[in-house]
């Protein structure tokens, strides 16, 4: 994902004003709850309307409720039960980023989700076999004689 080397605010926010869809989308990831990156072994993934979060953060925290509306334009994230009342007494979806939330049900619906899911879990699995290596061969180098002064 191509981020700006440059650590001017102007320049981070032109970089998310003119992001394109693809990578809007990847810019919109929420953690795992710990059950699910066990389940997995993903830490993030990117919300998707279906999705159960929790929010973590803000006026909202710790309400829990489902993704209705993902709004790529304006970073944000509208949840069932979210909501504020307008002053003509109408009630709306209040805006949170996805950031402020935690993923606590996947929707697996999507088989493409499905494919990232199982191909981040390989990719894991690899990893964790070959830092067991690693350690099984450290186990079976011989020690080194420490000699006694005296």
């Amino acid at each position: 994902m191509p981020v700006p080397k440059s650590k001017q605010p102007r320049k981070q926010r032109k970089f998310l004003y003119n992001a394109p869809l693809h990578i809007r989308n990847k810019l919109m990831t929420a953690p795992l709850s710990p059950d699910l990156k066990i389940k997995h072994g993903v830490k993030k993934l990117p919300v998707r309307k279906g999705d159960t979060v929790v929010v973590t953060r803000g006026d909202y925290k710790d309400l829990e409720g489902k993704v209705v509306k993902i709004d790529l334009k304006k970073y944000r994230i509208h949840i069932e039960g979210v909501t504020r009342e307008k002053t003509d007494g109408s009630t709306v979806y209040y805006p949170v980023h996805p950031s402020n939330v935690m993923i606590t049900k996947l929707d697996l619906s999507d088989k493409w989700r499905k494919k990232i899911i199982e191909r981040k879990t390989a990719i894991a699995e690899e990893k964790f076999e070959e830092m067991e290596k690693e350690v099984q061969e450290k186990l079976e180098e011989p020690l080194e004689e420490v000699e006694e002064v005296g």
